[in-house]
């Protein structure tokens, strides 16, 4: 496995951690008036463009890709798309721990799947097994599991204050 992709994989995951886990230090981070969910978005962004390239560094892309790829890819990449489209900005970028009223929802894919943003960028990256290595694609499931289960057990307690 090579080193610096398997890190270009986990890199996102120490960051997640830490904003989860210590949402007041970023709120106070970003200063008053930027919006923590605006700037978690656009350091994610950079991440997740180093974490792609990561795995573009260790794939052999060829085309056509195996039937598998179609549905898993599509129906994953139509629930993250569903997701950001019920939660917005703020509702996918933690801005709950930020200190942020979402609002709850029972839409699909929401009542019907436990955590669809994950599942669904798992079934996208399983559809990409054709092209990249198992290794780093399960280096980033387990990213991905190890971020479901601190999530689980979210404290209303240790939600950040807006500075206002």
């Amino acid at each position: 496995m090579g080193i610096m992709a398997a890190i270009g994989v986990i890199l996102p995951f120490p960051y997640y951690y830490c904003l989860w886990r210590y949402p007041q230090s970023w709120v106070d981070l970003c200063g008053k008036g930027n919006d923590p969910s605006a700037v978690m978005a656009r350091v994610s962004l950079v991440l997740k463009v180093l974490q792609f390239l990561s795995l573009f560094s260790v794939s052999s892309l060829s085309w056509p890709p195996p039937l598998y790829f179609y549905p898993l890819f599509l129906f994953g990449q139509f629930l993250n798309f569903r997701v950001y489209q019920l939660l917005g900005e703020a509702g996918t970028y933690y801005g709950v721990r930020f200190g942020k009223e979402i609002p709850w929802r029972t839409e699909f894919p929401y009542g019907v799947i436990r955590d669809p943003q994950y599942v669904g960028s798992i079934m996208s990256l399983l559809g990409c097994l054709s092209w990249v290595p198992f290794q780093y694609i399960l280096l980033w499931i387990l990213g991905y599991l190890f971020m479901i289960h601190l999530e689980s057990s979210e404290d209303p307690n240790t939600r950040a204050r807006p500075l206002d």
